[in-house]
């Protein structure tokens, strides 16, 4: 099977698997090559695989969808982070998540920033309006 895992802004990671191993709402779920077509909507958690040389690998895999259609197996999320083993896979979710935590209070900022200024400029035009 080939996984294909899908962001935003870049293919994540493409690669000839053995096996897949997701989360979804009403439980975990194994794909192997022979499963039928199957889609589900996964939940935050471990996503793992094994690449054809038996190694298991893992994914930190944000709310998403996964869909086997045949021998592709497409995930699309928002996030994902991938590491060798767990513990690894830990600290990489942390130091990215601590980055979008910072990314996202930066966006909050310049958002409320935008939206004074429109309140201000749209004050302006009504107290125009009325001279």
């Amino acid at each position: 099977m080939t996984l294909k895992v899908l962001l935003p802004e870049r293919v994540l990671l493409e690669q000839e698997v053995a096996k897949v191993t997701a989360e979804a709402e009403n439980g975990s779920f194994c794909l192997l090559p022979g499963h039928i077509d199957f889609t589900a909507a996964l939940v935050p958690g471990i996503l793992s695989f094994e690449d054809l040389d038996g190694q298991e690998q893992f994914l930190a895999v944000d709310e998403g969808a996964l869909v086997k259609c045949g021998p592709l197996v497409l995930v699309s999320t928002r996030h994902a982070v991938r590491g060798p083993d767990l513990e690894t896979l830990e600290e990489a979710v942390e130091r990215q998540f601590r980055t979008l935590d910072q990314h996202e209070r930066k966006a909050r900022a310049d958002m409320a920033k935008l939206e004074a200024s429109f309140v201000r400029r749209f004050l302006d035009l009504k107290d125009y309006a009325r001279e």
